[in-house]
């Protein structure tokens, strides 16, 4: 079904519906006539099909945008090269809207994250792709999904227990169950719903049926995790009642059989660890666990431990669990405000903690400087190496700051040494990598890239090369576009869109649009002018704010800039000029990833644009 104007349309013919749900099904993304014909006609599309194929876009248009004046672009249904886009926001289509929901729901807290999903699953209505179920491009979409529903009751589930609310949790997962016996996630998560709703005898009903239709559709037995949840419902173990249970278990046990305090106070070593070696989202995940079982202890000085003791360094500036940030934040900021004396080296820890959670800000300047300056009073460098990089998360305040962020690399890499750190000596190595591309010294910055990935293999750091693989393809020229890192969403969301849109921007190319996620704002503007549609880009520019104080920070000024000299918008290439002035010299690339070109070609475009405005 679509609609416009809040009036559905009728799709009568087979072929627009189906062309509109391949869109549908690449969200966003652009397919050739060629492809887009073999998907029509499975593979053997007859020598007429291109031009069928435009005879149905050219209806499918007037359909879709029937008050569009003639010989405009259309907006909606696009050329793209030799091909077509569907152009549309994220909320415009059911699909897009319940994977959107989906993906803020995981960073959420428990209350908003019910929300959100319980709202999604409302919208879905039968299968996804159900007139097309047999058609070879939309199977593996419609099999995607559907496991993303079934991983959204779940969600749900898990948030609503997290709630205090199991007898609701319970009434999703019973249906869920029925429907999908072979997850043993959701049979998990109706036990435990039960066993919360006083329900112990129905919990263990619940396994022994789990134990039956693994064994009948799949011919297994039930997994570990199942197996223990029954030995604990069994026992009436207190643990299932906490509303996370005893996140800390898996890790901190194995190095401490003592007391919960203990346990805590192994758990920061190990999480560091996990957090190096990759598994971000499980170090995340228990350092919250952590926190919150500190707080609960009421131990100010263990809490203050706890939270500063994670000093694991960074070099990315937006956060990949914004609100996991703010909670460490709120915990820091909590312990340095209570009346308990902290000694410098806590105090220095808990500084660097807010500057490090608070990254790309440009507000945390103080802690970050007051966090270096106890620990080179103390003669720590270790303390030292993690302030010195919670210093570098607040060097953004204005642009132009490569050559301070070069100096806080060389330090830290000084500093690692004497800590015998190869962790901060990577962080460094990288600091001063995307530096020296803000300098334009690229050969710099590849014997830094390669001493990066040698030290990575030596000490297993996974996640260093993924900002060397794409230093490579930006700046070398290196085959293909690197993926993006699962586990990351702080780098990887948009970025593949953006770092191939900056370079399309700086080679003059015809640029193409792309989920640019948190950076879409100071980018749309542009696309919307170069598809003929200066009055809603002009709009979308005037209400645009200032960018992130992060390492994209002149990048995405540069964007505006661009924007605003093409508009003549005089306020805006105002603001622009202000704001890149400082970097005149520079280049836009402090990221080591995306690269926009020198600085000075924009400010010369913005005193001659401003120039003509007189």
């Amino acid at each position: 079904m679509a609609m416009v104007d809040g009036a559905q349309l009728e799709l009568s013919k087979r072929r627009h519906r189906e062309i509109i749900a391949i869109l549908v099904a690449l969200r966003g993304r652009a397919i050739s006539t060629a492809s887009l014909a073999e998907e029509l006609w499975d593979g053997m599309p007859p020598a007429a099909a291109v031009g069928a194929i435009r005879t149905f876009v050219g209806e499918l248009r007037r359909i879709l945008e029937p008050h569009r004046k003639p010989r405009t672009p259309p907006s909606v249904l696009v050329t793209v090269g030799d091909g077509y886009a569907l152009r549309l926001h994220a909320d415009a289509v059911d699909a897009w809207r319940f994977e959107t929901a989906v993906a803020l729901a995981g960073k959420a807290a428990p209350i908003d994250a019910e929300s959100r999903l319980s709202t999604a699953l409302a919208e879905w209505s039968g299968n996804a792709y159900q007139e097309f179920a047999d058609r070879p491009w939309a199977i593996p979409e419609a099999t995607r999904l559907s496991g993303l529903r079934q991983t959204a009751v779940e969600r749900c589930a898990e948030a609503r227990l997290a709630n205090g609310r199991p007898t609701d949790a319970a009434a999703i997962l019973e249906t869920h169950v029925a429907a999908n016996p072979w997850r043993e996630e959701g049979w998990r998560l109706l036990a435990l719903a039960l066993y919360r709703s006083h329900r112990q005898a129905d919990a263990l009903a619940a396994l022994r049926r789990a134990r039956r239709q693994l064994s009948k559709e799949l011919g297994l037995d039930p997994s570990p995790v199942l197996i223990d949840l029954e030995t604990q419902i069994l026992r009436r173990d207190r643990q299932l009642n906490r509303p996370e249970g005893d996140s800390l278990t898996p890790i901190a046990n194995a190095y401490s059989s003592s007391g919960i305090r203990a346990r805590l106070e192994a758990s920061n070593a190990v999480l560091g660890s996990l957090a190096v070696a990759g598994d971000l989202q499980t170090s995340r995940h228990q350092r919250i666990a952590a926190i919150e079982a500190a707080a609960d202890l009421n131990d100010p000085q263990l809490a203050a431990r706890i939270i500063g003791g994670y000093d694991v360094p960074g070099i990315w500036t937006r956060a990949d669990d914004p609100a996991a940030a703010a909670a460490v934040i709120a915990a820091a900021e909590n312990a340095l405000a209570s009346t308990i004396h902290l000694s410098d080296r806590i105090r220095a820890r808990l500084l660097g903690t807010i500057a490090m959670e608070s990254r790309g800000t440009g507000s945390r300047q103080s802690e970050a400087a007051e966090s270096v300056a106890l620990a080179r009073k103390l003669g720590d460098s270790h303390v030292l190496c993690f302030a010195l990089s919670s210093s570098f998360m607040q060097g953004f305040a204005r642009a132009g700051l490569a050559e301070h962020r070069l100096d806080l690399g060389r330090q830290l890499i000084t500093t690692a040494f004497d800590a015998d750190s190869p962790t901060f000596e990577i962080n460094g190595r990288l600091m001063r990598m995307q530096a020296l591309c803000a300098m334009s010294d690229i050969e710099s910055a590849a014997l830094e890239a390669t001493a990066v990935d040698q030290l990575a293999a030596r000490h297993e750091r996974p996640l260093a090369t993924v900002f060397t693989q794409w230093f490579r393809w930006t700046f070398l020229g290196a085959g293909t576009a690197p993926p993006a890192p699962e586990g990351m969403p702080g780098f990887s969301e948009g970025i593949v869109a953006l770092a191939s849109f900056t370079r399309q921007l700086r080679d003059g190319d015809e640029l193409t649009d792309g989920n640019f996620g948190p950076y879409e704002p100071w980018v749309r503007p542009l696309l919307l002018l170069r598809s003929g549609e200066a009055a809603n880009a002009a709009a979308a520019l005037r209400q645009v704010p200032d960018p992130p104080r992060d390492l994209l920070l002149e990048a995405t000024w540069c964007i505006l800039a661009k924007t605003a000299c093409e508009l003549r918008e005089p306020s805006m290439i105002s603001r622009a000029l202000t704001a890149l002035a400082p970097a005149s010299g520079e280049r836009a690339a402090g990221s080591g990833v995306v690269d926009a070109g020198d600085v000075g070609h924009y400010l010369g475009m913005l005193r001659a644009a401003g120039a003509g405005l007189g």
